[in-house]
């Protein structure tokens, strides 16, 4: 039996800095220029926040997120998967602004956006220390916020993703496929956590990404992701490779000093090979549309 293709996702720069990594893209030449030599080397689908081009500050300007998508499709068939910029903006219509100003114009138009499915606590625990670093932040997502979320950018042409960080995430995109919010298939992606993210959700191993599969609903049409946050993500990703899920990867999750600090396209052809060491090939941006049910690529 021949196994499903695997679709790869980069996740191509985050809030990092490059402090971190210095591969770590800023502007928008940069990002989409990574991003298209992501897409030669295997990936089908570019996650990215819009950063200062000077200084890598974390932005919300619509021009810098408008320009990514642009260059990207003058390039390329990716996938474009913008955030909402949920860690600056505290409301649902702050963080939907950009997005439904880009949607306007089909050169500018992204594919998909991510919505993440709870609240929790942000705060980074210092085991040396035996302290968290700070202890008061908190990311909110009521379920009032996460409704609009999906209602706005499904009306405009751009489909929500549902970002699964633990068990409850699971039962509550379960409750909004019923109630219309979501559709199958259903485009998911799963986050692990290291070590220091020891309050945001499931530990970076197999056993906490099987915890969130063991409470899929039985017969569940949902294609998902998997990323790890903080450390290295291989070992995990081998795990979802193997159980026919797909990957995401990227420099701003870990800088892989341990691999002698890769670029984003290095890291996505490791994985590609290591996909297809696994009896698994890498699916090419027209087939990942199909598998998660975006519509076709439009220039």
């Amino acid at each position: 039996m021949t196994k499903q293709k695997l679709i790869i996702e980069v996740r191509i720069n985050e809030g990092t800095t490059r402090d971190s990594s210095p591969h770590v893209p800023y502007s928008p030449a940069e990002i989409a220029g990574q991003a298209v030599e992501c897409w030669r080397q295997g990936a089908s689908l570019v996650h990215y926040h819009a950063r200062d081009p000077e200084t890598g500050a974390q932005s919300a300007e619509v021009d810098l997120y408008a320009d990514v998508v642009r260059r990207i499709k003058q390039d390329s068939d990716l996938i474009t998967f913008p955030t909402l910029g949920a860690s600056m903006l505290p409301t649902a219509g702050e963080r939907l602004a950009h997005i439904v100003e880009m949607a306007k114009d089909p050169a500018t138009r992204p594919d998909c956006v991510p919505v993440d499915m709870l609240t929790t606590n942000l705060d980074r625990y210092d085991a040396r220390r035996r302290a968290f670093i700070s202890d008061e932040r908190v990311y909110l997502n009521t379920t009032k916020m996460l409704t609009h979320i999906c209602e706005t950018v499904s009306a405009v042409g751009v489909q929500p993703v549902s970002m699964i960080w633990n068990i409850a995430g699971v039962r509550l995109t379960e409750a909004f496929l019923e109630m219309g919010l979501y559709k199958e298939p259903l485009f998911c992606e799963l986050t692990l956590f290291a070590d220091p993210f020891v309050s945001y959700g499931h530990p970076a191993t197999i056993r906490g990404l099987h915890a969130l599969l063991d409470f899929f609903p039985a017969r569940a049409n949902w294609p998902w992701f998997l990323s790890v946050i903080g450390g290295n993500a291989f070992p995990a990703l081998a795990g979802a490779i193997e159980s026919g899920g797909h990957v995401a990867i990227g420099v701003a999750d870990h800088p892989y000093q341990e691999l002698g600090v890769p670029t984003n396209a290095e890291l996505v052809a490791r994985v590609a090979e290591m996909a297809r060491s696994m009896g698994r090939e890498v699916a090419t941006p027209a087939e990942a549309r199909e598998m998660l049910g975006l519509p076709g690529y439009e220039s």
